[in-house]
């Protein structure tokens, strides 16, 4: 009795934290454009990726050689 009480409330919790995020995640579509081939209606500017990508691919050498190095060390020992 108690294990069906837990596991249907685990399933309602969980069904209640999916309908939350659905809700969350809802937006309204763009506005048309004014005219046939203009851009009127883009959002302004742009982040530049340049600088992410390379710290991003940075981070990932420096864990790949500390991993490769941790692995050296134990397989010399």
């Amino acid at each position: 009795m108690k294990k069906s009480r837990n596991r249907l409330l685990f399933s309602l919790i969980l069904l209640g934290f999916m309908a939350i995020a659905q809700l969350g995640l809802a937006q309204a579509p763009p506005p048309p454009p004014v005219e046939k081939g203009t851009n009127s209606n883009k959002g302004p500017g742009g982040a530049p990726v340049d600088g992410g990508v390379a710290v991003t691919l940075a981070m990932v050498a420096a864990f790949a050689g500390w991993k490769l190095y941790k692995k050296v060390r134990v397989a010399k020992n």
